[in-house]
């Protein structure tokens, strides 16, 4: 088993739980964020976030995904779920840029890893650029200020890069679903 925080949280290792809040926090922070509705439900779905990591942590294969790729999967499921939970409740608008890489609320973990693995093969067909701005977005919780700062790209650029991926990456999401531009074939 390789030595991941995800596999120290699993065999309950000794501050395990506060390395992963650690290392994550901001990605899940940032995530809830462009889910919820407002700062107090992306906290509460923050702590739904990281319960569901604690309970799934013994699932993590470093063969299949990054760490990371785990993490934000979980954290879009469980942000998914709360999001439709709301919107029986209350008209919600469409979501931000980690909508479009989203597993199934029903998936098991077998098909999870599969998921996984599909779009990360779909994420590597991004352009560079366009790849190198999501995964400062949707893997380290970036804003798109921040992206700028960071690479010296202009943020128009950016945001053109993070558009521009976006859509591409939900096109070959929905192609490896056998899906086109109208709806099913």
């Amino acid at each position: 088993m390789a030595d991941t925080v995800l596999n120290k949280v699993a065999t309950g290792e000794l501050g395990a739980v506060e390395d992963c809040l650690a290392r994550y926090g901001g990605l899940v922070w940032a995530l809830a964020q462009r889910f919820s509705p407002s700062v107090a439900d992306a906290e509460d779905a923050v702590q739904e976030v990281f319960t569901d990591l604690w309970r799934y942590a013994a699932r993590f294969d470093p063969q299949v995904s990054s760490e990371a790729t785990f993490v934000a999967m979980i954290a879009r499921r469980r942000l998914i779920d709360r999001r439709r939970q709301l919107a029986r409740r209350i008209p919600t608008t469409g979501l931000d840029l980690a909508s479009a890489v989203v597993a199934s609320p029903t998936a098991s973990g077998l098909e999870l890893n599969d998921e996984v693995r599909k779009i990360r093969e779909q994420f590597e067909q991004l352009r560079d650029e366009e790849r190198q701005v999501l995964e400062l977005a949707i893997w380290h919780g970036l804003t798109q200020v921040q992206i700028s700062e960071r690479t010296g790209i202009p943020l128009g650029s950016v945001k053109t890069h993070a558009r521009q991926g976006m859509i591409r990456l939900r096109k070959l999401v929905a192609e490896s679903q056998g899906l086109v531009a109208g709806g099913e074939q």
